[in-house]
């Protein structure tokens, strides 16, 4: 428990303590011994599936107990007031949804640990997390003239733009998440009567099927021809490449090479804004509510559990135009 007194003040302090390192065993935890080291892994072995949860809430408990190190506060005085104090000085430094993720990851992690015995009760249970509401997403998107562009400046002489026009594409097309792409065997693209599907891997191990725009089943088709791997069903369908960039290997991109490449291939086509592989998602959303595709179709295809998660690439009301603007008259 807390003492009433000076470990208080120091625990409420705002200083800000030196970085954490993300993924390492927090000293106040490799402490306790190897039952309570143990459940602590098992936490993110055991219960997160998903590969990018799983770093995220790493890095949001290894900070949290990093912060209670730097103060004084061992593992056996961490109370509700500790983490409250510790959720107050992250919400002047970061946004609210962050703030969120982080208490989520604390607070889910003391439920593991209460399960295990290792505690008695979850400090984290009562604390209260800054509410936040979100209308329009903070995604940057590409207008349709942005995205031709992007698409048509890649040079498709080689197979690695043809590779880059393929993933870029189908991210536009199909409102594909990157992860879900880049997890992608050649089999996943495949035909059904007259028209080809692709079978993306989302989160927590499950399959979305989309009918396949006729623009990304051109560029997809170009780069499996010219990769020559059409008959190589199970291997990863977008692959790196070795041999100084000439020779296609077996292995996948990753998601950081992903994002070099889509922040390399907007540089040479003159786009100044600063874009992300979400982007293309964002903006095959965004341009299809902008030619009247329907809220319900859009969450379908993008795979959005809820439709107010589609609902914040509809740009549709962001634009005032100037006739509006003349309204304004006396």
């Amino acid at each position: 428990m807390v003492d009433s007194g000076p470990m208080k003040t120091d625990l409420v302090k705002v200083e800000p303590a030196p970085a954490a390192p993300a993924l390492k065993l927090p000293a106040i935890i490799s402490r306790e011994g190897r039952r309570t080291v143990k459940r602590f892994l098992e936490f993110f072995a055991v219960t997160i599936r998903n590969e990018n949860t799983r770093e995220a809430y790493a890095r949001a408990v290894s900070r949290f107990f990093h912060w209670c190190e730097f103060r004084g506060a061992s593992f056996e005085r961490i109370e509700p007031l500790v983490i409250a104090a510790y959720v107050e000085e992250i919400s002047g430094q970061f946004s609210a949804p962050t703030v969120q993720q982080r208490l989520a990851a604390i607070r889910m992690l003391y439920d593991w640990l209460v399960t295990g015995g290792i505690v008695a009760t979850n400090p984290a249970s009562a604390v209260k997390a800054p509410r936040f509401s979100k209308k329009t997403g903070k995604t940057p998107v590409l207008q349709a003239e942005e995205m031709k562009r992007l698409l048509d400046g890649i040079n498709t002489e080689t197979v690695i733009g043809l590779r880059d026009r393929a993933l870029i594409g189908l991210m536009f097309y199909s409102f594909a998440r990157i992860s879900a792409a880049l997890k992608m065997r050649v089999r996943d693209y495949y035909p059904q009567g007259k028209r080809y599907f692709v079978r993306l891997h989302e989160k927590g191990g499950k399959f979305h099927v989309v009918p396949v725009h006729h623009k990304a089943e051109e560029y997809l088709d170009a780069y499996i021809e010219a990769a020559g791997i059409s008959e190589e069903k199970t291997t990863l369908l977008f692959r790196s490449f070795g041999g100084r960039g000439r020779e296609l290997s077996k292995n996948g991109i990753s998601r950081f090479d992903a994002w070099a490449m889509i922040k390399k291939r907007k540089l040479e086509t003159g786009i100044r804004e600063e874009i992300s592989p979400h982007t293309m998602r964002g903006s095959g959303i965004t341009i299809y509510l902008l030619n009247g595709g329907a809220l319900e179709n859009a969450q379908r295809i993008a795979a959005h559990e809820s439709s107010q998660t589609t609902k914040l690439y509809d740009r549709t009301s962001d634009e005032i135009t100037l006739d509006e603007i003349e309204r304004i008259a006396i």
